[in-house]
């Protein structure tokens, strides 16, 4: 591992640190990048994004995918945990919380709607940052992808009937135009942009594609750590001005991830997986789709709701849990 992989949860507590400092020092600066923004997709991030994933993409193997079918135990472990339990658990618990636990600091009002964001977090399994902690635990690229896929194209339709059920709701629109742009930046585009620098690559000789990587796995880094600094950045007046609502709305969500992850890892080791599937497969049950769950939430309940604040806190606390469970997947890996 290089310096940066070694010590990445230093960089990101640094790159936090920087973020919220950052976003109170110049205020205007994050604001004009936080509304460089098509569908609710801030392209800023999504170049930052597409500089953490590219790397992998690279790595998909076409002529393994085909093998995938051969496999199904990991994709189908991600199916049952994404649309079975995830969604129905982080209801569970935003209602025990917000309804009985902080129900003496937290106004009815409010907690309903923290309760919706987190619900519409719980509902929308990850798409992009996927492949970035798939790439960090050492994850099967092909694989990975086919995960992707199938639960994007499982969400087409399933988001929101699921969503309205949980909410209570009949009118419940989806942002097609946040979820078919965000599949094309984050899956299409680096894919083919992937496959066509493999092709290069491979041409040019058998250890062209492995030196290439290598090279840009350091890049990789430094775009998550930037993508750090832009969300705390973008969220630090609000962090400030309200420490004890995000810390509150952040204590369910933090739990709803951590035990998402142990039931994934549970399934993943009784139907023997190995790690370079069990990884990913317990990964993006636990990580979501967060442009989706913020798009959903301000149309539902407006820019300012309680709902849209406990989706920005799961962008918040995502980043760092997600590390230390990058962590425990890379402890637990076989030597």
């Amino acid at each position: 591992m290089g310096l940066f992989e070694r010590f990445l949860t230093l960089w990101v507590a640094l790159g936090i640190a920087a973020g919220v400092g950052l976003g109170l020092l110049m205020p205007g600066t994050f604001q004009a990048i936080a509304a460089l923004e098509i569908a609710h997709v801030n392209l800023v991030v999504a170049v930052l994004i597409w500089v953490m994933i590219y790397p992998m993409m690279i790595q998909i193997d076409w002529s393994a995918v085909k093998d995938v079918g051969k496999k199904p135990r990991g994709l189908a472990l991600t199916l049952v945990v994404n649309w079975l339990i995830k969604p129905f658990t982080m209801a569970a618990l935003g209602v025990l919380f917000f309804h009985y636990i902080f129900a003496p600091w937290v106004d009815p009002k409010s907690a309903n709607e923290y309760i919706a964001g987190m619900i519409l977090l719980g509902v929308a399994p990850c798409t992009a940052m996927v492949f970035v902690w798939s790439q960090l635990v050492k994850g099967d690229a092909n694989y990975t992808l086919v995960q992707v896929s199938v639960n994007d194209l499982i969400m087409v339709f399933a988001f929101a009937p699921i969503a309205a059920f949980l909410l209570g709701v009949t009118d419940l629109t989806v942002p097609w135009q946040t979820l078919l742009l965000s599949t094309v930046l984050y899956v299409v585009l680096p894919l083919a942009a992937g496959m066509a620098t493999r092709n290069v690559l491979a041409s040019r000789s058998d250890h062209a594609v492995g030196e290439f990587v290598a090279r840009l796995k350091p890049w990789s880094v430094v775009g998550l750590i930037a993508t750090v600094v832009l969300l705390f950045g973008f969220q630090a007046v609000t962090i400030v001005a309200k420490p004890l609502i995000i810390g509150l709305i952040a204590i369910p969500l933090i739990l709803q991830t951590y035990g998402i992850f142990f039931v994934s890892w549970w399934g993943a080791r009784l139907l023997k997986l190995p790690h370079d599937i069990a990884g990913p497969a317990c990964l993006i049950g636990t990580s979501n789709f967060f442009e989706l769950a913020v798009a959903v939430a301000i149309s539902l309940f407006g820019l300012h709701s309680g709902a849209a604040l406990a989706t920005v806190v799961g962008v918040l606390v995502e980043v760092p849990v997600m590390l230390s469970l990058v962590w425990l997947l890379n402890r637990a890996r076989p030597a």
